[in-house]
């Protein structure tokens, strides 16, 4: 009787620990999307810097090493392109993101107090990353302005692109060129945003593999 209560104890404390090795911390759509929409934005990004480069807002222009398209012309082609599929991707992603609760779970709620501490512990190295099931604070500030910023690069894209066409929406950016500096700020922001996403990626290793794996 002892020894089948022993395994029956060691059944139960081995479950747990199996349970917890096959959670899905981030299940195949987030992992597609995310994917996808790092490729298209890299796409348009770089395309993107190529088009600046024809009619800059600032006294710098990008290397053409680092631009895509190798001309005016074939810039536009890339970006047009990558902006389709960004805008698909994107749209799936949030369409999804709000029928499964995820966004709700994940982002919200997101209070000054929270992201004050959460802010604090990372600049002293205490912030935890044991449970990547729950984002904190910072990351839930983060992922929710990123979101923000990503529909405000379309929005004042397509304001750039049809101005006359769209000139109601290009009237809410306060005209062509009002519109053409959302569009570059909000561009910066993401590239800033890629990096330390990247840089937090490399420092928290099972992050990045729970977004290829899922686990």
């Amino acid at each position: 009787m002892s020894s089948i209560t022993a395994s029956d104890q060691a059944s139960a404390k081995a479950t747990p620990k199996a349970a917890t090795k096959a959670k899905v911390i981030q299940p195949a759509w987030v992992r597609a999307l995310h994917w996808t929409n790092a490729f298209a934005m890299v796409l348009m990004i770089m395309s993107g810097w190529k088009i600046y480069n024809a009619s800059p807002l600032f006294d710098f222009t990008f290397s053409d090493s680092i631009t895509l398209g190798g001309w005016l012309g074939g810039a536009l082609l890339w970006h047009f392109a990558a902006m389709w599929l960004l805008m698909v991707n994107g749209l799936i992603y949030l369409a999804l993101g709000l029928a499964t609760g995820r966004f709700r779970k994940k982002l919200l709620p997101i209070t000054p107090e929270g992201v004050l501490a959460d802010t604090k512990a990372a600049l002293t190295g205490k912030l935890s990353h044991e449970d990547l099931t729950k984002y904190n604070y910072v990351q839930k500030l983060l992922y929710a302005g990123i979101i923000v910023v990503g529909i405000l690069i379309v929005l004042s894209g397509l304001a750039i692109w049809k101005p006359v066409q769209l000139q109601y929406l290009t009237a809410m950016f306060g005209g062509y060129e009002a519109a053409r500096y959302v569009h570059f700020f909000c561009m910066a922001a993401i590239v800033a945003f890629m990096v330390v996403h990247v840089v937090l990626a490399l420092l928290v290793p099972k992050s990045l593999r729970a977004m290829i794996i899922g686990r």
